[in-house]
Protein backbone atom coordinates (compact mmCIF):
# COMPACT_ATOMS: atom_id res chain seq x y z
CA UNK A 1 0.00 0.00 0.00
CA UNK A 2 1.59 3.24 -1.08
CA UNK A 3 1.83 6.15 1.28
CA UNK A 4 0.08 9.06 0.11
CA UNK A 5 -1.67 12.39 1.32
CA UNK A 6 -5.18 11.93 1.84
CA UNK A 7 -8.05 14.44 1.61
CA UNK A 8 -8.31 15.93 4.88
CA UNK A 9 -11.28 13.81 6.12
CA UNK A 10 -10.09 10.70 5.12
CA UNK A 11 -7.62 8.78 7.64
CA UNK A 12 -4.63 7.04 6.98
CA UNK A 13 -2.03 5.36 9.33
CA UNK A 14 0.54 2.83 8.39
CA UNK A 15 2.54 2.54 12.15
CA UNK A 16 2.58 3.49 15.87
CA UNK A 17 5.29 6.42 15.16
CA UNK A 18 4.47 8.55 12.19
CA UNK A 19 3.36 12.14 13.31
CA UNK A 20 0.26 12.06 14.98
CA UNK A 21 -2.52 14.54 12.88
CA UNK A 22 -5.93 14.08 14.27
CA UNK A 23 -6.85 11.24 17.03
CA UNK A 24 -10.41 10.31 18.64
CA UNK A 25 -10.75 10.45 22.01
CA UNK A 26 -13.79 10.84 24.47
CA UNK A 27 -14.14 11.98 27.96
CA UNK A 28 -14.46 10.14 30.87
CA UNK A 29 -17.62 11.71 32.08
CA UNK A 30 -19.24 8.39 33.30
CA UNK A 31 -16.27 6.43 34.21
CA UNK A 32 -17.03 3.80 36.61
CA UNK A 33 -16.22 0.64 37.51
CA UNK A 34 -19.24 -1.14 37.00
CA UNK A 35 -18.63 -4.79 36.00
CA UNK A 36 -15.06 -5.83 36.63
CA UNK A 37 -13.68 -6.60 33.39
CA UNK A 38 -9.70 -6.72 34.06
CA UNK A 39 -6.59 -7.46 36.61
CA UNK A 40 -6.17 -3.67 37.44
CA UNK A 41 -10.15 -2.59 37.46
CA UNK A 42 -10.49 -5.72 40.00
CA UNK A 43 -7.18 -4.14 42.35
CA UNK A 44 -8.86 -0.81 42.45
CA UNK A 45 -12.97 -2.07 42.46
CA UNK A 46 -13.45 -0.58 46.31
CA UNK A 47 -11.45 2.58 45.92
CA UNK A 48 -13.09 3.42 42.86
CA UNK A 49 -12.61 6.27 40.40
CA UNK A 50 -12.75 10.11 41.19
CA UNK A 51 -14.53 11.45 38.26
CA UNK A 52 -13.77 15.25 39.02
CA UNK A 53 -9.77 13.83 38.68
CA UNK A 54 -10.30 11.73 36.05
CA UNK A 55 -12.21 14.66 33.97
CA UNK A 56 -8.99 17.48 34.88
CA UNK A 57 -6.54 14.65 33.94
CA UNK A 58 -7.97 13.91 30.49
CA UNK A 59 -8.51 17.46 29.79
CA UNK A 60 -5.02 18.26 30.19
CA UNK A 61 -4.19 14.92 28.00
CA UNK A 62 -6.21 16.37 25.43
CA UNK A 63 -4.49 19.74 25.65
CA UNK A 64 -0.81 18.26 25.61
CA UNK A 65 -1.98 16.72 22.46
CA UNK A 66 -3.14 20.46 20.78
CA UNK A 67 -0.41 21.70 21.89
CA UNK A 68 1.56 19.45 19.54
CA UNK A 69 -0.97 20.38 16.72
CA UNK A 70 -2.67 17.40 16.94
CA UNK A 71 -6.36 17.25 15.85
CA UNK A 72 -8.61 16.09 18.67
CA UNK A 73 -12.19 14.72 18.17
CA UNK A 74 -14.13 13.93 21.29
CA UNK A 75 -17.32 11.38 20.80
CA UNK A 76 -20.33 12.42 22.85
CA UNK A 77 -19.98 10.10 25.93
CA UNK A 78 -22.99 7.73 27.37
CA UNK A 79 -23.81 6.88 30.70
CA UNK A 80 -24.20 3.61 29.94
CA UNK A 81 -21.01 2.95 28.62
CA UNK A 82 -18.74 3.35 31.59
CA UNK A 83 -16.05 2.35 29.20
CA UNK A 84 -15.77 5.19 26.75
CA UNK A 85 -12.82 6.91 27.90
CA UNK A 86 -10.72 4.07 26.31
CA UNK A 87 -11.25 4.75 22.13
CA UNK A 88 -8.83 2.24 20.80
CA UNK A 89 -10.61 -0.23 21.27
CA UNK A 90 -13.91 0.49 19.54
CA UNK A 91 -11.74 0.32 15.98
CA UNK A 92 -8.35 0.94 14.77
CA UNK A 93 -7.53 2.78 11.42
CA UNK A 94 -4.77 0.31 9.06
CA UNK A 95 -4.11 2.38 5.74
CA UNK A 96 -6.93 4.43 4.68
CA UNK A 97 -9.32 1.76 6.12
CA UNK A 98 -11.05 2.86 9.87
CA UNK A 99 -11.91 -0.91 10.79
CA UNK A 100 -14.67 -0.60 13.53
CA UNK A 101 -14.39 -3.48 16.16
CA UNK A 102 -17.01 -5.84 17.50
CA UNK A 103 -17.01 -5.41 21.15
CA UNK A 104 -16.36 -9.12 23.39
CA UNK A 105 -17.11 -7.31 26.82
CA UNK A 106 -21.60 -7.04 27.19
CA UNK A 107 -20.23 -3.99 29.38
CA UNK A 108 -18.55 -2.31 25.76
CA UNK A 109 -21.30 -2.96 23.44
CA UNK A 110 -22.90 -0.09 22.15
CA UNK A 111 -19.92 2.06 22.49
CA UNK A 112 -19.00 1.50 18.37
CA UNK A 113 -22.15 2.35 17.21
CA UNK A 114 -21.34 5.87 18.51
CA UNK A 115 -18.23 5.81 16.43
CA UNK A 116 -20.09 4.71 13.37
CA UNK A 117 -22.28 7.53 13.45
CA UNK A 118 -19.50 10.28 13.72
CA UNK A 119 -17.94 8.49 10.76
CA UNK A 120 -20.87 8.58 8.79
CA UNK A 121 -21.75 12.01 9.76
CA UNK A 122 -18.01 13.22 8.38
CA UNK A 123 -19.09 11.12 5.65
CA UNK A 124 -16.12 8.61 6.14
CA UNK A 125 -16.28 4.94 4.97
CA UNK A 126 -15.86 2.36 7.73
CA UNK A 127 -15.14 -1.54 7.17
CA UNK A 128 -17.33 -3.48 10.14
CA UNK A 129 -15.45 -6.05 11.72
CA UNK A 130 -19.01 -8.02 12.48
CA UNK A 131 -19.06 -11.69 13.94
CA UNK A 132 -15.04 -11.70 14.78
CA UNK A 133 -14.20 -10.80 18.34
CA UNK A 134 -11.25 -7.96 18.04
CA UNK A 135 -10.38 -4.59 20.08
CA UNK A 136 -8.23 -2.16 18.87
CA UNK A 137 -5.83 -2.72 21.61
CA UNK A 138 -4.89 -6.11 20.32
CA UNK A 139 -3.84 -4.57 17.05
CA UNK A 140 -0.37 -2.42 16.52
CA UNK A 141 0.57 -1.54 13.17
CA UNK A 142 4.42 -1.43 11.99
CA UNK A 143 4.59 -0.78 8.40
CA UNK A 144 3.52 -3.73 6.76
CA UNK A 145 3.12 -6.00 9.63
CA UNK A 146 0.14 -6.18 11.89
CA UNK A 147 0.27 -7.32 15.09
CA UNK A 148 -2.67 -9.45 16.26
CA UNK A 149 -2.80 -9.97 20.33
CA UNK A 150 -5.07 -13.45 20.82
CA UNK A 151 -6.70 -12.58 24.20
CA UNK A 152 -9.94 -12.52 25.99
CA UNK A 153 -11.12 -9.81 23.76
CA UNK A 154 -9.60 -10.88 20.53
CA UNK A 155 -9.66 -13.99 18.29
CA UNK A 156 -7.86 -16.26 15.67
CA UNK A 157 -11.00 -15.67 13.29
CA UNK A 158 -10.61 -12.02 13.49
CA UNK A 159 -6.56 -12.48 12.69
CA UNK A 160 -7.77 -14.62 9.61
CA UNK A 161 -10.55 -12.27 8.73
CA UNK A 162 -8.26 -9.16 8.64
CA UNK A 163 -5.37 -11.42 6.76
CA UNK A 164 -8.03 -12.21 3.97
CA UNK A 165 -8.93 -8.67 4.11
CA UNK A 166 -4.89 -7.68 3.54
CA UNK A 167 -3.12 -9.69 1.28
CA UNK A 168 -0.62 -7.44 1.04
CA UNK A 169 0.68 -7.51 4.64
CA UNK A 170 1.09 -10.06 7.23
CA UNK A 171 -0.71 -10.57 10.17
CA UNK A 172 1.02 -12.31 13.05
CA UNK A 173 -1.11 -13.38 15.53
CA UNK A 174 0.51 -13.04 19.28
CA UNK A 175 -1.11 -14.71 22.03
CA UNK A 176 -0.29 -14.01 25.86
CA UNK A 177 -1.90 -14.30 29.09
CA UNK A 178 -4.94 -12.96 28.95
CA UNK A 179 -4.90 -11.15 32.11
CA UNK A 180 -3.28 -8.48 30.68
CA UNK A 181 -6.59 -7.47 28.59
CA UNK A 182 -5.00 -6.08 25.35
CA UNK A 183 -1.58 -6.64 23.19
CA UNK A 184 -0.65 -2.62 23.89
CA UNK A 185 -0.17 -3.63 27.75
CA UNK A 186 2.49 -5.73 27.04
CA UNK A 187 3.93 -4.98 23.95
CA UNK A 188 4.24 -1.60 22.43
CA UNK A 189 6.23 -0.02 18.72
CA UNK A 190 7.36 2.96 19.30
CA UNK A 191 9.90 3.58 16.54
CA UNK A 192 11.02 1.56 13.63
CA UNK A 193 13.78 0.09 15.80
CA UNK A 194 12.31 0.34 19.34
CA UNK A 195 9.87 -1.69 21.11
CA UNK A 196 8.68 -1.97 24.86
CA UNK A 197 8.24 -5.41 26.00
CA UNK A 198 6.70 -7.50 29.30
CA UNK A 199 8.08 -10.78 29.02
CA UNK A 200 6.15 -12.59 31.27
CA UNK A 201 2.76 -12.10 29.07
CA UNK A 202 4.39 -13.62 26.02
CA UNK A 203 5.79 -16.79 24.40
CA UNK A 204 9.04 -17.51 24.16
CA UNK A 205 9.17 -17.56 20.54
CA UNK A 206 7.57 -14.23 20.01
CA UNK A 207 10.11 -12.70 22.19
CA UNK A 208 12.60 -14.37 19.81
CA UNK A 209 10.54 -12.44 17.11
CA UNK A 210 10.51 -9.01 18.34
CA UNK A 211 14.42 -9.65 19.46
CA UNK A 212 15.15 -9.88 16.14
CA UNK A 213 13.36 -6.78 14.81
CA UNK A 214 13.56 -4.49 17.55
CA UNK A 215 15.74 -3.20 20.01
CA UNK A 216 13.26 -4.31 23.31
CA UNK A 217 13.31 -1.94 26.50
CA UNK A 218 12.04 -3.93 29.02
CA UNK A 219 9.20 -2.77 31.52
CA UNK A 220 9.18 -4.08 35.11
CA UNK A 221 6.38 -6.09 36.70
CA UNK A 222 5.28 -2.87 39.00
CA UNK A 223 5.42 -0.61 35.72
CA UNK A 224 3.42 -2.87 33.44
CA UNK A 225 1.06 -2.78 36.15
CA UNK A 226 1.18 1.18 35.75
CA UNK A 227 0.49 0.31 31.58
CA UNK A 228 4.12 1.15 31.26
CA UNK A 229 3.75 -0.37 27.65
CA UNK A 230 1.21 1.46 26.72
CA UNK A 231 2.34 4.88 25.49
CA UNK A 232 1.87 6.69 22.83
CA UNK A 233 3.72 8.20 20.24
CA UNK A 234 3.38 11.47 18.63
CA UNK A 235 6.11 11.36 15.83
CA UNK A 236 9.41 12.65 15.82
CA UNK A 237 10.29 10.40 18.69
CA UNK A 238 7.71 11.94 20.93
CA UNK A 239 6.44 9.94 23.48
CA UNK A 240 3.41 10.75 25.78
CA UNK A 241 4.10 8.47 28.94
CA UNK A 242 3.13 8.38 32.78
CA UNK A 243 5.20 10.34 35.46
CA UNK A 244 5.29 6.89 37.79
CA UNK A 245 6.76 5.15 34.92
CA UNK A 246 10.25 6.17 35.71
CA UNK A 247 12.28 3.26 34.62
CA UNK A 248 10.49 2.86 30.93
CA UNK A 249 10.67 6.66 30.76
CA UNK A 250 14.52 6.70 31.55
CA UNK A 251 15.07 4.14 28.98
CA UNK A 252 13.07 5.62 26.39
CA UNK A 253 15.50 8.69 27.02
CA UNK A 254 18.24 7.28 26.79
CA UNK A 255 17.48 6.35 23.04
CA UNK A 256 16.63 9.61 22.18
CA UNK A 257 13.21 9.83 23.26
CA UNK A 258 11.53 12.94 24.19
CA UNK A 259 9.18 11.71 27.27
CA UNK A 260 6.23 14.05 27.46
CA UNK A 261 5.18 13.20 31.12
CA UNK A 262 0.81 13.67 31.64
CA UNK A 263 -0.46 12.37 34.60
CA UNK A 264 -3.51 9.89 34.37
CA UNK A 265 -3.29 8.10 36.99
CA UNK A 266 -7.13 8.39 38.02
CA UNK A 267 -7.93 6.37 34.22
CA UNK A 268 -5.20 4.00 34.41
CA UNK A 269 -7.32 2.42 37.33
CA UNK A 270 -9.96 1.41 34.67
CA UNK A 271 -6.91 -1.01 33.22
CA UNK A 272 -5.49 1.64 29.89
CA UNK A 273 -3.48 4.04 29.45
CA UNK A 274 -2.64 6.89 27.01
CA UNK A 275 -2.77 4.73 23.57
CA UNK A 276 -5.82 2.72 25.22
CA UNK A 277 -7.12 6.49 25.35
CA UNK A 278 -6.81 7.32 21.39
CA UNK A 279 -8.10 6.19 18.09
CA UNK A 280 -5.78 7.50 15.76
CA UNK A 281 -6.93 8.10 12.04
CA UNK A 282 -4.48 10.23 10.78
CA UNK A 283 -0.66 10.03 10.81
CA UNK A 284 1.71 11.55 8.70
CA UNK A 285 4.90 10.64 7.17
CA UNK A 286 8.19 12.08 9.09
CA UNK A 287 11.90 11.83 10.45
CA UNK A 288 11.60 9.04 13.21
Amino acid sequence: MEQNMQPENRGYVINEYDVLKKVILCSPQYMTIRDVINETQKHFKDEGIHIEVALEQHNEFVNTLKNYEVEVILLPYHKKYPEQVFTRDIGFTLGQTIFVADMASDVRKGEENVLKQWLEDEGISYYNLIGDQIEGGDVVIDQDTIYVGLSNRTNQQAADHLQGLLPNFEVKAVPFKAEYLHLDCVFNVVSPKVALIYRPALTEEDINLFSSRYDLIDVSEEEQFTLGTNVLCIGYKRILSLPVNKGVNEQLRSKGFEVIEVDITEIIKSGGSFRCCTLPILREKSGH
